[in-house]
């Protein structure tokens, strides 16, 4: 009820303020005794000039707004949920060319797609599960197109893998009753600037394929963390992804144009390399060489490692549910730190950008009602698979690009060093029969 109240006054709010303006200029012409008549004269005769950009630029968002809500019901969702393989013996690369194949599926090629049709790119949500212990992976997917070229994928990176389409969404196993549930929820993301990169699979060594028993798997933390909990307390973990494209008039943004993270990227190196104006000069090229130190040379080869790969904006939220009475906040930083792994010195790190409380409670939010404000339309925002920025003020937990390769990292189906009991795989592989079966009656 609280959206349709929203959306009515955002409708009603650009002629209101449009209204009130006129209205506040003609008191106060007539304080000062200015005669308003001619002034009202020469708008009416603009009016076919005036109007009609004015109800445009009053209507556009709203607008907007409309058509790509309707794009995005008409594509529907679907919840895949994934039964690993017993043996997974490749690296997060496998996972970083799914992140690479699935992007940009949703990109409008004319400008009646982008302005009539809504077309845009759609939000994947990949998540990582604990329901009283029991770890479980799912994609939440758009239906049409998408969720056939993701099963594809992953099918072709992890042979022996299921993936079973859900008739029911985990989530619906929890509805907003503070009389039967208490609930934390954070909003986790990039600490800098996001051009650098945190640390991936790559920093890890695991693009070199070491033996099986020396991978080191950057889940395995995360999981065993997880699978620790209580049967009646449930970890919701999900990495919403947009495709990263350049926000331009023929993708739906009428006046804003920001280009894609590639020159911010670009500027970011020139900054390092301009650190210091003193040169050296090559002995055999003859070239001039700006004097860098080990972790500057290291820092300038990430970033454009990084940003030459598909990107997303990408968003972490995960969510702490348990029995009222039972919340027990002692698991909370354990499950923090197991992002802290992700972070490296004089690059960047993964860290709370906002959390569902407050640093002085008794002072910001005495009542707790803001906090079970924020609770509820977090709990719809997971179940919708949709993202809203809370902090209004610094706005720390605004999506921020990630590549494939950091993504890949931190969500990919994990190896086979990874034994948690409470974690199952498939027992046996299913195979396809033999094409050369005969057929036919007998």
């Amino acid at each position: 009820m609280s959206d349709l109240f929203g959306s009515i006054f955002h409708s009603i709010a650009g002629p209101l303020l449009v209204f009130i303006g006129f209205f506040v200029m003609y008191k106060a012409m007539g304080v000062f005794g200015v005669d308003f008549s001619p002034i009202a004269s020469i708008a009416l005769a603009l009016t076919p000039i005036w109007l009609p950009l004015t109800l445009f630029y009053i209507t556009y968002d709203r607008w907007m707004w409309y058509v790509r809500l309707k794009f995005t019901i008409d594509n529907g969702r679907t919840t895949l949920r994934l039964h690993l393989p017993q043996e997974v013996l490749k690296s997060p690369e496998a996972m970083e060319s799914v992140f690479t194949h699935i992007h940009n599926v949703q990109t409008p090629d004319n400008l009646m797609q982008s302005y009539i049709d809504g077309k845009h790119p759609l939000i994947f949500s990949f998540e990582l599960v604990s329901i009283g212990g029991e770890i479980r992976f799912y994609i939440n997917v758009p239906t049409k197109k998408t969720k056939n070229a993701v099963e594809a994928q992953l099918y072709a990176q992890y042979p022996g893998i299921e993936i079973v389409e859900e008739q029911f969404d985990y989530t619906d196993e929890v509805t907003w009753n503070p009389d039967k549930y208490e609930m934390m929820v954070f909003h986790m993301g990039k600490k800098e600037n996001e051009v650098l990169p945190i640390k991936t699979y790559i920093d890890f060594g695991l693009d070199k394929m070491p033996k099986e028993e020396e991978k080191f798997e950057p889940m395995a933390a995360m999981i065993e963390q997880i699978s620790k909990i209580k049967p009646y307390e449930r970890v919701w973990v999900q990495f919403l992804v947009v495709p990263h494209t350049k926000k331009a008039f023929k993708n739906g943004y009428l006046v804003y144009k920001k280009p894609t993270w590639e020159g911010a990227a670009q500027a970011e190196v020139e900054k390092i390399m301009k650190r210091d104006k003193k040169t050296t000069t090559d002995q055999d090229t003859g070239e001039k060489q700006t004097n860098l130190t080990p972790l500057e040379r290291e820092k300038v080869t990430a970033i454009e490692r990084n940003v030459g790969k598909y990107a997303y904006e990408t968003t972490i939220r995960w969510v702490y549910i348990t029995e009222t009475g039972k919340f027990d906040g002692d698991i909370i930083g354990p499950i923090i730190r197991t992002f802290a792994q992700y972070d490296i010195m004089n690059r960047n790190g993964v860290g709370v950008r906002w959390r569902t409380d407050f640093n002085y409670n008794f002072i910001s939010d005495p009542s707790g009602r803001k906090k079970a404000y924020w609770k509820k339309e977090e709990l719809m925002d997971y179940k919708l698979r949709e993202y809203n920025i809370r902090d209004k003020r610094d706005y720390a937990d605004k999506p921020k690009v990630m590549s494939a390769e950091e993504l890949a990292t931190m969500f990919h189906i994990p190896g086979s060093t990874v034994i948690t009991p409470s974690m199952p795989r498939i027992t046996s592989t299913r195979k396809e029969a033999p094409s050369n079966l005969p057929v036919g009656n007998w």
